[in-house]
């Protein structure tokens, strides 16, 4: 009789744990993924290892196998171990770069940007990964706040246009070339040619430890230039786990084609193929017309995006080979569900694993088990609450955290500052609602900040949230939670928008924009654009008092100091410039308005490539909603 019972209960048991939860499987097989996880990062944490070791221990064990294929070359692990000897005997040597120093890399996606890397590693050295596209005022910036001793760039135009306040600051630049007849400005290519390329002693970098930093990887977060940052050798470690929690194996070949200089692509990118022990198929940039001949080429079977390369990929003609192709398996965030479902429709069963997090960020979201969400939704998966329960309350490695302490927090969009209640406190908002999302700081998951900014670091940290003394991290972000437990990225706030799969930094736009000798004021905001993530730039200008507008002369402005994604691709010019009580500019309400000239009677300009800002028509608003006119 009892064996009947049990045996009753459990054939019902499955269909029961079911019912209540539809997604407890895929909950169970992630948790499992992630106590292994948290058992190696103990493990790391009581006998210290970097990144770099792990490279090494690739290296070490399979050092014929691919790491890195790139056009038409293809690199060997022990290959790419010798090639950063090489780097690191030559800067040690010629640019006196030792453990503790800070090297920026200026360069783009290139074999090189990995030697270079893996070199400074070998030092004991921290790289500092500069925006490739930043010029002038940003570049010396970026340089300046992460304290870097050397610069190595391969883009010689833009460091000769800043090479009088690096040589100021009394910064080592070096160039990726044979030679250089430019005075403050060294060869390196020639330098690396003639140097041994024998192992290095582990000794010169016998003083780094997980919280020692590793990266500066920046960001433009909510307000003025980008921010360095710190990104430490836990942080790569955790990034670098990514790809085995969603099911990377070491067979695997990765298509990587976002820049080096992100997080994306190299925390989640590059880091984790490291992890992993796979081959890299690495891009200069992303080309959707070469995207599936080269994964068919090199047999590509996971791939890394973010929105905009997916919706890029829907929006090519159809062809009979779309499914023809090894692709199993698509990592990265930004993805709508339209999209998203065109994508499987047409190019066949893809798992489509969707994130969610930020550089600094103390708190993050994966979904695992891959449910399209709601339309211009981005969606991830929360473990289920019995799982949670399990993992925090039982006995596992204190430096295991499936999922950082969070919570959405009600938000006023107007006031742009969280509602709190009369005690003081913020309000966390029920499931099913928007809220902003907030990570608990602690010593579990901390939040580092920036360097040489604590200005902005402080900004980042909400007090006094839910009791007197806690302390939380603001992500900018408004996120809803369904009943099941999935997260719906809904909006950003701030300062800053998305477009082209960059953050852009209105402050920094606007005083660029400040610098026109006809332009008074500058509202920069970022607009909605039927058919594409993110938003587009545009901007409210006041111009000064008996002046005219000149589209040519901001059309040349914008080109030559801001990158493509950051020009306001919109312009309106306004008498007055709307500001709120304290002298806050308003954007929210210019944002819904938009770009249609029939609803909006300021004069509006449309920049047109090539040709500059030209009047916004009727004819082009109509283009761009029906998706002929190309942003």
């Amino acid at each position: 009789m009892i064996a009947y019972i049990l045996f009753t209960v459990l054939a019902i048991l499955p269909l029961f744990i079911y019912l209540r939860n539809p997604y407890f499987l895929g909950d169970l097989r992630y948790a499992v993924t992630a106590i292994r996880i948290g058992m190696r990062m103990g493990k790391i944490k009581k006998n210290f290892s970097s990144l770099l070791d792990c490279f090494l221990d690739r290296a070490k064990k399979h050092p014929e196998k691919t790491f890195l294929i790139f056009e038409e070359s293809s690199y060997t692990y022990s290959q790419a171990d010798r090639e950063s000897n090489k780097v690191a005997r030559a800067l040690s040597t010629h640019a006196q770069l030792k453990e503790g120093d800070t090297a920026a890399l200026f360069l783009g996606n290139e074999p090189q940007f990995v030697w270079l890397w893996l070199g400074l590693a070998k030092l004991g050295c921290v790289a500092s990964l500069l925006n490739s596209n930043i010029r002038s005022k940003s570049l010396v910036h970026c340089f300046s706040c992460c304290e870097a001793k050397v610069l190595i760039a391969d883009l010689r135009g833009a460091v000769e246009e800043v090479l009088p306040a690096l040589r100021e600051q009394g910064i080592r630049v070096f160039i990726l070339s044979d030679h250089s007849d430019v005075e403050g400005i060294e060869s390196l290519s020639d330098k690396l040619e003639k140097t041994c390329d024998e192992p290095l002693s582990p000794q010169l970098r016998a003083n780094i430890n997980l919280k020692t930093p590793a990266l500066y990887i920046y960001t433009s977060g909510t307000t003025g230039l980008p921010k360095a940052a710190v990104v430490n050798h836990e942080r790569v470690w955790m990034s670098s786990f990514l790809q085995a929690m969603v099911g990377v194996h070491s067979s695997d070949v990765l298509y990587l084609s976002l820049p080096l200089y992100h997080t994306s692509g190299f925390l989640m990118g590059l880091c984790g193929a490291i992890e992993r022990g796979i081959t890299v198929v690495l891009r200069r940039k992303f080309s959707v017309s070469n995207f599936w001949n080269d994964c068919r080429k090199h047999n590509v079977t996971a791939i890394q995006y973010i929105g905009e390369i997916i919706r890029y990929l829907c929006n090519t003609p159809k062809k009979d080979n779309d499914k023809d192709h090894k692709v199993r398996l698509a990592l990265g965030n930004g993805i709508r569900s339209d999209t998203w479902v065109d994508f499987l429709q047409r190019f066949g069963n893809v798992r489509i694993c969707e994130c969610y997090g930020a550089t600094e960020s103390n708190v993050g979201f994966v979904n695992y088990v891959g449910k399209v969400g709601d339309t211009l939704s981005y969606t991830f998966k929360l473990l289920s609450n019995d799982l949670l329960f399990f993992i925090y309350h039982n006995n596992l490695p204190t430096s295991f955290q499936m999922s950082s302490p969070y919570a959405l927090i009600r938000y006023d969009t107007e006031k742009e500052e969280p509602v709190r209640n009369s005690r003081g406190f913020c309000i966390e908002v029920p499931k099913g609602e928007t809220g902003l999302l907030v990570g608990k700081i602690g010593q579990k998951t901390p939040f580092y900040g920036y360097a040489k900014n604590k200005q902005q670091t402080e900004k980042k940290k909400l007090r006094d949230v839910f009791e007197q003394g806690d302390l939380y991290f603001n992500s900018g972000d408004l996120l809803r939670i369904d009943e099941e437990g999935f997260v719906y990225f809904q909006d950003r706030i701030g300062d800053t928008f998305r477009w082209k799969g960059e953050n852009v930094a209105t402050t920094e736009v606007a005083d660029h924009l400040l610098t026109v000798d006809f332009i008074e004021e500058a509202n920069v905001y970022g607009v909605k654009v039927p058919g594409h993530e993110g938003r587009i730039g545009m901007a409210a200008l006041k111009l000064k008092e008996n002046t005219d507008f000149d589209g040519t002369a901001i059309y040349q402005h914008v080109k030559n100091y801001l990158p493509s994604y950051a020009r306001p691709r919109f312009l309106r010019i306004q008498d007055a410039v709307a500001v709120t009580g304290t002298f806050k500019q308003l954007k929210a309400k210019l944002a819904e308005e938009g770009f249609d000239p029939a609803v909006i009677q300021d004069p509006l300009f449309f920049l047109e490539d090539g040709k500059g800002y030209v009047p916004m028509t009727q004819e082009i608003l109509t283009a761009i909603t029906e998706g002929t006119l190309k942003l």
